[in-house]
Order: C-alpha cells, then structure tokens, then sequence
C-alpha cells in the first residue's frame, strides 16, 4: 500500500487514502471523502518522474 493525497471535488478538503500498488499505474474507483461524506471517483496514475501516484478526484454523478 502506498500513502496519497487527493482534493476532495466536493468540500476541497485534501484527504489522505492509499493506493494499491498491486492494481496497476492506472486506477479508477470511488472512494467516500473522509470529511464530508460525498463519494469522490478517483483517477489514479503512477508519475514515473517524481516515483509517486497522482490522484485527480470528481464527485460521483
């Protein structure tokens, strides 16, 4: 497990989630944010360059 942060689409929070290495450098999932409820879709791609995962998030339509 790998420890990342994402912006909340929703309140703009940063929230703290891990990433799954084992899924691949290319993720999408939802994941509930941890200060106002609202189920974010995660997009997850791993930055070779900077050797993290980036994590871009939308609120769940």
């Amino acid at each position: 497990m790998y420890a990342a942060n994402f912006q909340c689409g929703g309140c703009f929070e940063w929230v703290e989630t891990t990433v799954d290495e084992s899924g691949g450098s290319r993720q999408q999932y939802v994941e509930d944010c941890q200060v106002c409820c609202q189920p974010n879709v995660l997009t997850v791609q791993w930055d070779a360059s900077a050797e993290e995962f980036v994590i871009s998030a939308e609120l769940e339509t």
